[in-house]
C-alpha cells in the first residue's frame, strides 16, 4: 500500500466537482480562465498503448479490440470474428505507484453486416491513508472512477457503417467527512466510419479511412444534490482522416490525422453592472458579476451546451477554433506482424496547452498483439502521462473477414 497526499485526490475532486464553474473575464483580470474543463476527465484518457503511440488518436485508425473506446462503427470492418483487450496505463507515476487507468474490451461481429461490443474503463487513485489532525490513523480510502458501455453496429453498405453506444458513468472521488457524494450519469455515442475498397495507384495501392464520433453526449454529474451545482461531462466530437500506402506485400505506411473538440459551453464574459454609476469597476460591481454569469453558466442545459458551444467562444471565431485539439500519426507494418508508430498531439496555449509526441510498438503472432507506447511532452504544461510506458494486449479469434 502506498500513501499518497490527500492533495493529489483534492486535484481530481476539484476538477470533477466543480469543473465548467471558472467564469470568464477581461484579460487583465486574474479571474480569467479560457480553458474548458469537464467533471469524470477520466474519460479523456486514451487507454490503450496503439493510440497512445499514434498521439492519442482512434477515431479512424483500422478497426481492432480497442475501437470501442473511440469509434465503435469501426467493428464492423473487424478483420476477425471476435476481439478480446486489456490495458494497463500508469498515470502520475511520479507521484505515486498506485494511481492507474485500466480498460478492458470485447467485440463479436455477429454477421457481414453487424456488431457489438462492450468495455470498462476504471480509474483508481489508489489507497490513502487517513489521519486526523493528531496524526492518529482514521481508515483507508479507494476512490475511484468507472465507465461501462455497450455498442451496436450495422453496415448501410461495403464502405460504410455507423455506431450507437450506451454508457454508464460513476465517479466515487469522496473522502471520509467531506460533503460530496459519489454521482454517476449516462451518457451516448453516435459514430461513423468509412472504409475504401484498394485504390489502384501508379507505383503502389492505397486505402482511405474516415470517421466521426459524438462522445459523451449526456446529462452533468452532480456531487452535492444541488442540481445548479452540476458539471458537464466531457462531450466531444471526434473526426479523423487515415491513408494506407500498400507498397507491397510486406510493407503498408499509414498517415493519420484527427481534429476533437469539446461540445461544452465556453466560459463566459461577465456582464459589467455599475452600481454607483461611475462607468467604472470597482467595489462589487466586478464581483457580484462574475457571480451572476457563473449562474448563467451553470443554467446552460447539457443538450443546448452542445450546439452552443459550435459559436460562443467570447473571442469569436479565432477562438473557437483554438477549442480545437489537433494530432497527427503514421503506423508502419511490416508483413503484418511487426509495428512501428509515430503521433503528435497540440492543444492551444490558452485552452490547456498540451503538447507531446508519442512513439510506440507492436508485434502480433498468430491470435496476439502486444503493444507498448510512450509520451514526452513538448509544452509547458506537465503532462501526467510524461516518461510513462503505456501496455496493451489483445486477442483476435473466430472467422476471418478479407477487405477488397
Amino acid at each position: 500500500m502506498r500513501k499518497i497526499s490527500i492533495a493529489v485526490v483534492s486535484l481530481f475532486a476539484v476538477n470533477s466537482t466543480f469543473a465548467q464553474q471558472r467564469v470568464s473575464v477581461p484579460l487583465e483580470s486574474d479571474y480569467y480562465n479560457p480553458a474548458i474543463t469537464t467533471g469524470v476527465s477520466f474519460l479523456t484518457i486514451s487507454p490503450d498503448a496503439r493510440s497512445g503511440g499514434l498521439g492519442d488518436m482512434g477515431v479512424a485508425t483500422s478497426a481492432d479490440a480497442f475501437s470501442q473506446f473511440y469509434n465503435p462503427a469501426k467493428y464492423a470492418f473487424a478483420e476477425k470474428q471476435q476481439g478480446f483487450a486489456v490495458s494497463y496505463t500508469p498515470y502520475m507515476s511520479k507521484i505515486a505507484s498506485d494511481i492507474s487507468l485500466m480498460g478492458v474490451s470485447y467485440y463479436n461481429r455477429v454477421n457481414e453486416r453487424s456488431a457489438i461490443g462492450a468495455s470498462l474503463r476504471y480509474f483508481t487513485l489508489g489507497e490513502i491513508n487517513l489521519t486526523d489532525n493528531q496524526g492518529q490513523f482514521q481508515g483507508v480510502e479507494k476512490p475511484n472512477e468507472f465507465s461501462v458501455d455497450v455498442s451496436y453496429t450495422i453496415k448501410f453498405s461495403e464502405n460504410f457503417g455507423m455506431a450507437v453506444a450506451g454508457r454508464y458513468i460513476s465517479s466515487n472521488l469522496k473522502l471520509r467527512g467531506d460533503a460530496e457524494t459519489s454521482a454517476s450519469t449516462f451518457a451516448v455515442d453516435v459514430a461513423g466510419f468509412y472504409e475504401s475498397d484498394r485504390i489502384q495507384m501508379s507505383n503502389s495501392e492505397g486505402r482511405i479511412r474516415a470517421g466521426f464520433n459524438f462522445q459523451n453526449m449526456g446529462p452533468k454529474i452532480n456531487y452535492t444534490g444541488d442540481p445548479q451545482r452540476s458539471s458537464n461531462i466531457p462531450t466531444t466530437l471526434r473526426l479523423g482522416l487515415g491513408y494506407d500506402f500498400i507498397l507491397d506485400n510486406y510493407n503498408t505506411v499509414t498517415v493519420y490525422g484527427e481534429a476533437t473538440k469539446l461540445m461544452v459551453p465556453s466560459n463566459l464574459l461577465p456582464t459589467f453592472v455599475d452600481y454607483d454609476n461611475n462607468g467604472e469597476v470597482n467595489g462589487t460591481d466586478e464581483i457580484n458579476s462574475v457571480d451572476l454569469r457563473r449562474q448563467e453558466y451553470r443554467d446552460i442545459g447539457w443538450f443546448s451546451g452542445m450546439f452552443k458551444s459550435f459559436g460562443d467562444a467570447p473571442g469569436g471565431f479565432g477562438e473557437e477554433m483554438r477549442e480545437f485539439t489537433w494530432a497527427l500519426g503514421a503506423e508502419y507494418w511490416y508483413q503484418n506482424s511487426f509495428a512501428f508508430r509515430l503521433g503528435y498531439f497540440n492543444e492551444a496555449e490558452d485552452k490547456g496547452a498540451r503538447k507531446f509526441a508519442t512513439l510506440g510498438a507492436g508485434f502480433k503472432y498468430n491470435i496476439v498483439n502486444i503493444d507498448v507506447s510512450y509520451l514526452v511532452a513538448t509544452g509547458k504544461v506537465q503532462n501526467p502521462l510524461e516518461n510513462t510506458l503505456r501496455f496493451s494486449l489483445t486477442f483476435n479469434f473466430g472467422r476471418d473477414y478479407f477487405k477488397n
